[in-house]
């Protein structure tokens, strides 16, 4: 077997595309595409959720190619996660807080948050090295069945240093029409009935950059009890 090389991030630059209930193809600006290193083999992860009745399995994968000579960025999948959370039962508005640091400039081409049935809101905010704050992406209304990625009409060009943080809400109560079960605590978890809190990005960077060194390490994952809201959150 061989030895995993220790700069390489699981859910980061080896990540080639996902899919969940509502996306659409992935397709890159022209001059930018992914890189699969000769030898690679592509693993799939699937996640299965038994109905009661035998189904067939239809998934399907199609790859653009595109002559190295013209491609002039490289485009990373990563994220910032948290999967350290306890949503107890029957809290309406539990938040889970992620981070994560760009060590180097990068060009950020779309948002991708990701939750299961007890998602509530989701919103993604940059924070400059010089201090100022931006929402990048606010989802007041997060639906489990319609899951997409947000691609910006102008790419964002970020600085090394930059911050991006990822605030989202759980509804674990009974008034969450698609809660599994409001009596119980949950954690992260592959199943629909458990939960999980990414906030998914692509990003480009020029050609033959360590994207090691750019994206860094992520930053220890923050939770909250649920409750009120502080001003302006999402979901207001």
């Amino acid at each position: 077997q061989k030895q995993r090389s220790r700069d390489r991030d699981i859910r980061g630059f080896h990540f080639l595309a996902g899919f969940a209930p509502g996306t659409r193809p992935m397709a890159f600006p022209p001059g930018t595409a992914k890189r699969i290193p000769a030898g690679s083999q592509l693993v799939f992860q699937m996640h299965y959720t038994p109905n009661g009745s035998p189904q067939k399995d239809r998934s399907a994968v199609g790859l653009k190619f595109v002559d190295a000579s013209e491609v002039k960025y490289r485009v990373a999948t990563a994220n910032a996660a948290n999967g350290t959370f306890e949503i107890p039962a029957g809290d309406a508005n539990y938040e889970v807080e992620s981070e994560r640091t760009y060590g180097g400039d990068v060009i950020m081409l779309s948002l991708f948050p990701h939750m299961h049935l007890r998602g509530k809101d989701f919103r993604y905010e940059l924070v400059y090295p010089d201090g100022k704050r931006e929402i990048i992406l606010d989802m007041p209304h997060y639906d489990f069945n319609w899951q997409t990625s947000y691609v910006f009409e102008e790419p964002l060009h970020l600085p090394a240093g930059t911050k991006l943080h990822c605030t989202a809400h759980f509804d674990n109560s009974e008034e969450n029409p698609a809660n599994p079960d409001p009596t119980i605590t949950v954690r992260w978890g592959d199943q629909t009935w458990e939960e999980m809190m990414i906030g998914w990005f692509d990003i480009a960077v020029p050609k033959g950059t360590n994207i090691a060194k750019v994206l860094l390490p992520q930053d220890p994952g923050r939770r909250r009890r649920g409750g009120q809201q502080r001003s302006g959150d999402a979901g207001q």
